[in-house]
């Protein structure tokens, strides 16, 4: 028998980040990604009747757990974070390692270790449900800066989403769709659907939506940092067709630092 499919509510929260509910009908099990704040958290749980039991944190930085404390004590949400943070998330209950499995009700995700934007950031894959909470790793045309470790680890962690069926839906930590789509045409100027898609991003911030989630197949088609092993971004950064990707997406990201 086919599980349900999971309910998604997402919301803005502080400046620009991404906050998302997860629910499975079937038994009323709620998670947060994320509390990168508490009253935006607390207000979508209002909005939408629904009782928060988890909390899945994807990395430590503070603008995705300052607000941990506040919802639990308002829930009693339980709270699974990566093992590699160590004590800098607050109040956790379990912590999670590469292929360790976590349970919204009914609903099953796999942890990925996808680090390169932080050494402790994990992935959530819920594979049957088909969606993917990739908090700062991967971004709708974009990716996270690389703030520890080399470039290639966060090529590394990003090529994991490569395999994902087309339809799979990706949800990130912050919108950054704009100016990652400024970048990306930069990047690669030919790429029709790429500019089909940046106005597509225009119309939704005149409408007041964002194109987050996005999907693994629009990504492969139009994020540049995903695109790395194709000739026209080697050709972007003055590189030779045929260049690893790793070598291409460390000069995509230091241009795109410089951008």
């Amino acid at each position: 028998m086919t599980a349900a499919k999971p309910e998604i509510h997402t919301f803005l929260c502080r400046s620009d980040n991404i906050g998302v509910l997860i629910r499975d009908p079937a038994t009323g099990a709620c998670a947060a990604i994320d509390v990168p704040e508490a009253d935006a958290v607390l207000a979508a749980l209002a909005e939408t009747g629904w009782t928060l039991t988890d909390i899945l944190v994807t990395h430590r930085h503070g603008d995705h757990v300052e607000g941990i404390p506040e919802v639990k004590r308002r829930t009693g949400a339980r709270v699974t974070a990566p093992l590699k943070a160590g004590a800098a998330v607050p109040e956790v209950d379990v912590t999670v390692s590469e292929g360790d499995g976590v349970q919204v009700g009914d609903l099953a995700a796999e942890v990925w270790e996808t680090p390169g934007h932080c050494a402790d950031h994990v992935t959530y894959w819920f594979a049957e449900a088909g969606v993917v909470f990739a908090g700062d790793t991967l971004f709708t045309l974009g990716c996270g800066r690389v703030m520890e470790d080399e470039p290639a680890t966060l090529w590394h962690s990003l090529a994991r989403f490569l395999p994902l069926p087309d339809a799979t839906a990706v949800y990130s930590g912050h919108d950054y769709v704009l100016s990652n789509a400024r970048f990306a045409l930069a990047a690669e100027p030919g790429n029709a659907v790429l500019a089909e898609r940046a106005a597509e991003a225009e119309r939704a911030k005149a409408e007041g939506r964002v194109l987050i989630p996005s999907t693994i197949g629009a990504e492969r088609a139009t994020n540049p940092f995903l695109r790395a092993g194709e000739a026209a971004l080697a050709q972007a950064v003055g590189l030779t067709p045929g260049t690893q990707p790793s070598v291409v997406f460390t000069a995509l990201r230091a241009w795109k630092n410089r951008f």
